[in-house]
């Protein structure tokens, strides 16, 4: 039985690819060579004119967050818009929790 396809990202080219994942080798943008980030399946882009939504998956990328199947479905909840980000970032330097927790936090107490 064959590997299910996952998704890679390119955010400077704000592209997204589909293949199979192999391991941890470097993988790289057909565009522009630049290394891709592995994001997992549950992933789905935002329109590539949407730059707010692709400033907002970069935050994500590299505070560390991935979107990865659970088992009950989908990754679980994840900021759409700048104000989330903005906020959740804010909530962790005031409490001292890990950004990436933070982000994937879906009410702010």
């Amino acid at each position: 039985m064959a590997h299910a396809k996952t998704s890679f990202v390119c955010l400077p080219c704000r592209a997204s690819y589909k293949q199979h994942y192999l391991g941890d080798h470097d993988r790289l943008c057909p565009r522009c060579a630049e290394p891709l980030i592995h994001v997992g399946s549950a992933f789905a882009p935002p329109r590539c004119r949407d730059t707010a939504a692709w400033r907002t998956l970069s935050v994500l990328l590299h505070a560390g967050v991935r979107f990865r199947k659970s088992c009950c479905g989908g990754p679980g909840y994840r900021p759409r818009t700048r104000r989330e980000v903005r906020e959740r970032l804010a909530y962790a330097r005031r409490t001292g929790e890990p950004f990436a927790r933070a982000l994937v936090r879906h009410e702010l107490p």
